[in-house]
């Protein structure tokens, strides 16, 4: 690893604005390169239940991890571990040297929103679980983030929402787990949000007392995307590294504060040396290689397994398991999910696995010979999801698939291309678009009226067969980017239509200048 005198003789080697120039992102996903220090950039990526890379495509699939919920379910810090290198050995081949994970905020509250991304609702045990990920996951010469520093445990009003905590139960309960993952060696902790004490964490005393000085946390501080909002937010305190980039709030402002004596020069250089030390263990400096070897691919969909059957608690057994098979003539799987599971949270933790296998396929798949038939339930309203392959087409085909076409302001086509899903979140800008349009032929499989969604921001319209169910202007009413570029609201409108006839969907939305690229065309069929 880089020593502080190594570092210091880089850090000599740079001006102010270099300097500063590396403490805000590249781009979204990356960090600045420097030739003069031999420092390549380092890219980053959402976790923790898989490993998404930089681009949301659902071209580029993911292994799908069990959530951190079942991982703290475990509790068996060995098997977590194996789940960090995995973590580790899928970021090494998607070129991804820091992985954001893992979230050691806790479960305060059922309507937290996050909490698939989380451990537990114990301190003890989401610090015991979240320090077996990191040392997997740094053991294979990644980079972990413990995350979101501190009290993020609700998503309502995350931005703003100002957390009073007393003392005591700020260091029993919210900090015990950061304190635990710096004990394990964690290289990067991610600010949050919120407020704490009417701090915004970007720049709260809290990332240099207890974490930097008291626990001696060596690595980056880096804020949350976006969280870093006022000028100069941070620059003297204990955050390192702003992201996204290449614009923020530091820039030109932070080497002007500098220069007229309002940041010391030294804070800089601090900031610097930990991202240098950062690199230096994840092999973005020159001469300097990752820690440890790639792990060899065999044995990581091994591992999920392992963990989604070790992380289940079988409460109660009446004789009824395991099925055996020669017995049984029916089995009857019940529930909307038995057919469309909901496999992960969402949010800025959402990859795209190669295949998804349902309760009623994988029952199928178990019992041959035996009929195995799937209930929806009583009254249940399918929630409008992603128009995806079986049910769409490609417009005039029964290829599966949807047409992405981007428009010029006059509606001529400028762009081109088949997709795998409804939900586009990066369409490919092409110089003069101003429109990016979702297309689809879905045959129903039932009679009834269907619900239709499109989601994204600015002006929309969604039509069925012609029939417009939604057209407005929807103008941006957050600055969350989960909300602007991930999973911006749903706009619905129903249809009535006939079993076995088909019908043309077509989604269009402009594109704003800071409204993000993201348009999902979504479908339900009638309620069971």
């Amino acid at each position: 690893m880089l020593t502080d005198h190594e570092a210091a003789r880089l850090v000599e080697k740079l001006g102010l604005e270099r300097k500063v120039r590396l403490l805000t992102g590249a781009d979204t996903w990356r960090t600045g390169a420097e030739t003069a220090l031999g420092l390549r950039a380092m890219t980053l990526s959402d976790g923790p239940a898989g490993v998404r890379g930089t681009t949301w495509d659902e071209r580029l699939t993911s292994l799908l991890l069990p959530s951190p919920t079942a991982l703290a379910a475990l509790w068996d810090e060995a098997l977590v571990g194996e789940v960090g290198a995995v973590l580790a050995a899928q970021a090494r081949r998607k070129g991804v040297d820091v992985v954001l994970a893992p979230t050691l905020n806790l479960h305060r509250s059922p309507l937290g929103g996050r909490h698939f991304e989380c451990f537990s609702e114990d301190p003890w045990l989401a610090g015991r679980v979240g320090a077996a990920l990191v040392r997997g996951v740094q053991g294979g010469g990644v980079a972990a983030t413990a995350k979101h520093f501190v009290a993020n445990d609700a998503e309502t009003d995350r931005l703003t929402v100002d957390v009073r905590v007393g003392e005591r139960a700020l260091r029993e309960v919210y900090l015990a787990p950061f304190e635990a993952a710096v004990e394990a060696g964690v290289w990067v902790v991610m600010s949050a949000y919120n407020r704490v004490g009417g701090v915004a964490m970007a720049a709260s005393g809290l990332l240099r007392e207890p974490l930097k000085a008291e626990w001696g946390f060596d690595g980056v501080v880096v804020s949350d995307w976006g969280a870093a909002r006022e000028p100069l937010e941070g620059a003297a305190a204990g955050l390192d590294l702003v992201m996204p980039g290449p614009d923020g709030p530091w820039g030109e402002a932070l080497a002007a504060a500098v220069r007229e004596g309002r940041v010391p020069e030294s804070a800089v250089d601090e900031k610097v040396t930990r991202l240098l030390r950062l690199a230096s263990r994840v092999g973005a400096l020159e001469d300097s290689g990752p820690s440890a070897p790639l792990p060899p691919p065999a044995g990581a969909r091994a591992v999920a397994r392992r963990v989604a059957a070790s992380s289940a608690v079988l409460l109660r057994n009446d004789g009824t398991l395991p099925l055996r098979p020669r017995e049984l003539r029916t089995v009857a799987v019940i529930g909307p999910h038995a057919v469309r599971p909901r496999v992960q949270g969402g949010g800025s933790a959402e990859v795209f696995p190669e295949r998804v296998v349902s309760p009623l396929d994988g029952l199928r798949a178990a019992l041959p010979g035996v009929r195995v038939v799937a209930v929806p339930g009583p009254g249940v309203s399918a929630e409008p999801v992603p128009l995806d392959p079986p049910l769409a087409c490609l417009p005039g085909t029964d290829e599966p698939g949807v047409r992405l076409r981007m428009l010029d302001a006059a509606g001529g086509e400028l762009y081109e291309e088949d997709r795998l899903s409804g939900r586009i979140l990066e369409p490919r800008l092409v110089t003069g678009a101003h429109t990016v349009e979702v297309a689809a032929r879905l045959v129903p499989g039932e009679a009834g009226v269907w619900t239709f969604g499109v989601a994204g921001w600015s002006r929309m319209s969604l039509s069925v067969d012609g029939r417009v169910v939604v057209d407005g202007v929807f103008p941006r009413n957050t600055d969350d980017p989960t909300a602007v570029h991930v999973k911006p609201p749903l706009r619905t409108g129903c249809v009535r239509l006939a079993a076995g006839r088909p019908v043309e969907v077509v989604a269009r939305r402009e594109l704003g200048g800071d409204d993000g690229r993201a348009v999902l065309l979504c479908a339900a069929p009638p309620a069971g």
